[in-house]
């Protein structure tokens, strides 16, 4: 549920926000055909599930019997569903949310039914997810994606009609939201009246199919519920997704005057998009603690709606082990955290004689985070204490999330100096990066921690006689992204600024000096796009040219190295690069 601002619409903006875990199943495929229909359910029992009541006092029943939805959103692959189940049930969990349903959905269900839980089975459209998913649809013109879509999700619903593990269908996920990164203004409102119509279309066929399960569309916020009360009174009710402001949805619902109850879709600790930035302008993750509480917060104020919110599923009974998956899951790479135990007690599970995880009270950088030179010294601070007594092991990891995209978490060698004392040796690529502290207790719990911090090149003493100086390269990136990338960008003293070349060997950068002067050490800031092989070299003229320094295993970061030079003129010529890109230079530096 990334999202970012809404241009044009007349109903309360959300703040900005990104992230996230991907989630959609194969839409292409069903449209495609490619994927084939499984066999009808063989005398399953399905369950007859109603929304029941009147305006605030509405239930929802599952074969007459009333049914709060305590649930989450499933992250395991199908094919572990039966590994996961048990522990679901154990949490008090009688509910999943998934966000697409197709052939590969018949195993999930499957084990959800064996398990005695059962599934708000999501239906996938564009652009799903907030903006920056992709897949922009026109909803006034485009016949064909609306025909197939009419087509596909009633043929799935009749495939699961009759299945035991079925609650609900729920109808695109963040939809309303996601067109603002597709349309503007007048347009941008005339698609979102166009899609929800749209899923008004759809929410009928899926009740001439399939009588006796509802039909939801969750978007990211409750601006939203004003184009479904418009243009989807089909609905059985509506859902939404919200982490932070899961409490202000009550207030908004007896503002807008809906007529329909609703579930939350996801939930928990305050995401990207809700926190401040910390001291190097990134978002400042909550502590494990604070996301306990959030995951119990939230559960409060949906129950606090009595007779209108029908439950939730809380974001995310996921393993994934990365950037978001330390943000939001409950159990990254199958550890269970303080946010565990939260939603287990929320749901009215017994947790008295559960082994739970550590605590992490402190967590701090020594010295500046805001200047952390690259590939020295780093030392945090921590404190943590298990509830159980148990013995603690510790982790650190990095994560260059903020520099390039990239979410893997990668491990840091650390050496324990004792006190919670955790010296390891920064990352060598300048930029944010973000440092983990994983405590583990050995009993399949985790403590999670993080900071950032800004790594910057190393202070190299000398003048550096190429800054200011006038630059020239063998070709320049003219736009995209943060260029125009010109050669001055590598010798402005700015870490901000780059020289990018074209994609293509090979291509070299040169710094005229003024003068034939001399010079001792090289210092180099590659952005991503670095030199595998290059040299340095020298020339009185321009023309002639001596190498006074070889690299033929560059790896990216700071290249660092003492050289002997006198000339004029220096320059990198690069002979092979180290990813598909072209070469790219934040500094080169060049030192007396």
């Amino acid at each position: 549920m990334p999202g970012v601002r809404m241009p044009g619409v007349r109903t309360p903006r959300p703040p900005t926000r990104q992230r996230r875990l991907a989630v959609p199943l194969t839409v292409a495929l069903l449209a495609s055909g490619a994927l084939a229909l499984p066999a009808q359910q063989a005398g399953a029992a399905g369950s007859v599930v109603k929304v029941t009541g009147s305006q605030g006092n509405w239930q929802l029943t599952v074969n007459g019997s009333p049914y709060q939805v305590k649930g989450l959103t499933w992250g395991p692959s199908v094919a572990d569903a039966d590994t996961y189940m048990p522990d679901l049930r154990s949490m008090g969990v009688n509910t999943i949310r998934t966000w697409g349903t197709d052939a590969s959905s018949k195993p999930l269900f499957d084990s959800a039914a064996r398990h005695g839980i059962k599934v708000v089975a999501g239906f996938w459209l564009q652009p799903g997810g907030g903006p920056g998913s992709g897949g922009c649809v026109n909803y006034l013109t485009d016949s064909t994606y609306k025909n197939q879509m009419l087509e596909e999700f009633p043929k799935w619903v009749r495939t699961y009609k009759d299945h035991p593990g079925v609650l609900m269908w729920n109808v695109g996920n963040e939809s309303v939201l996601g067109l603002q990164n597709c349309y503007t203004g007048a347009e941008l409102e005339r698609q979102r009246d166009a899609y929800t119509t749209f899923v008004n279309d759809v929410t009928k066929k899926i009740h001439a199919v399939d009588p006796d399960h509802p039909v939801t569309s969750t978007d990211a916020w409750t601006g939203a519920w004003p184009y479904y009360k418009k243009n989807a009174p089909d609905l059985d009710l509506y859902a939404v997704n919200s982490y932070d402001a899961v409490c202000d949805i009550k207030s908004a619902w007896e503002q807008g005057g809906y007529t329909k109850p609703y579930i939350v879709t996801e939930t928990g600790p305050a995401g990207e998009w809700e926190v401040p930035d910390d001291a190097n302008g990134v978002p400042q993750e909550p502590t494990d603690r604070a996301k306990a509480e959030g995951y119990t917060k939230a559960w409060n104020c949906i129950t606090g709606h009595k007779g209108v919110a029908l439950g939730a599923t809380m974001f995310h009974y996921g393993t994934e082990y990365d950037f978001g998956g330390i943000w939001f899951n409950l159990l990254p790479a199958g550890q269970k955290r303080l946010a565990y135990t939260a939603v287990k007690k929320a749901y009215g599970a017994d947790t008295s004689r559960d082994n739970t995880a550590p605590v992490i009270s402190a967590l701090n950088v020594e010295g500046d985070a805001t200047k952390v030179p690259a590939g020295r010294a780093l030392t945090l601070t921590t404190q943590a204490t298990d509830p159980d007594g148990d013995a603690l092991s510790h982790e650190v990891l990095a994560n260059s999330m903020y520099i390039d995209k990239d979410k893997n978490l990668t491990p840091l060698r650390h050496t324990d100096l004792g006190n919670g004392r955790l010296k390891v040796t920064a990352p060598d690529r300048t930029g944010v990066w973000k440092i983990y502290v994983k405590v583990t207790d050995g009993k399949g719990n985790v403590g999670v921690e993080t900071r950032s911090v800004r790594v910057v090149a190393p202070p190299v003493d000398g003048t550096n006689i190429a800054l200011g100086r006038t630059a020239t390269a063998s070709s320049e990136q003219a736009g995209g992204g943060d260029c125009p990338c010109t050669a001055a960008g590598a010798v402005d003293g700015k870490a901000t600024t780059r020289w990018a070349s074209d994609w293509s060997d090979p291509q070299w950068l040169r710094v005229d000096l003024g003068s034939r002067r001399s010079f001792r050490h090289v210092q180099l800031n590659w952005e991503t796009s670095y030199a595998k092989a290059y040299t340095i070299q020298i020339s009185d003229d321009g023309q002639t040219w001596r190498t006074v320094h070889e690299v033929q295993d560059g790896n990216g970061g700071i290249d660092d190295f003492d050289v002997d030079g006198t000339g004029r003129y220096v320059r990198i010529h690069g002979t092979a690069r180290g990813t598909g890109w072209g070469y790219s230079l934040y500094e080169f530096g060049v030192y007396q």
